[in-house]
């Protein structure tokens, strides 16, 4: 099994900033990719960012310019800085990991916890 733990989340004023983290540990061989999704209330799942441990990153369209995706592949763990937050912005956050966990395995998804961000205006 792998677990995600994720950290960072919280309140903050519009324009403000908060930075989330996520580790994985456990049985991890290769992990392949880390990402963000992010679920407002009322709303479907959507992708944030994601980025390969080649340090290849993907980003959702609203948050490109203010959202930086980045990952520490000695810690396996992703961060997700976020600046010039909008109220809109204001969702639970969840990690996300595809992880081989052997060699003659195939890759698996995992998900966090989830954690809230919330944006004032």
């Amino acid at each position: 099994q792998v677990q995600l733990v994720e950290s960072g989340g919280g309140l903050v004023q519009a324009g403000g900033s908060l930075r989330l983290s996520c580790a994985a540990s456990g049985s991890i061989f290769r992990l392949d990719a880390m990402g963000w999704y992010r679920q407002a209330p009322g709303k479907q799942r959507e992708l944030v960012a994601t980025i390969t441990t080649t340090s290849s990153a993907n980003y959702e369209d609203s948050v490109k310019g203010r959202f930086t995706i980045s990952i520490n592949n000695a810690k396996n763990t992703v961060y997700l800085q976020m600046n010039s937050l909008k109220p809109e912005d204001t969702a639970v956050y969840y990690c996300n990991a595809n992880v081989k966990p052997a060699a003659l395995r195939p890759a698996v998804s995992y998900w966090g916890q989830g954690t809230q961000v919330t944006v004032s205006s």
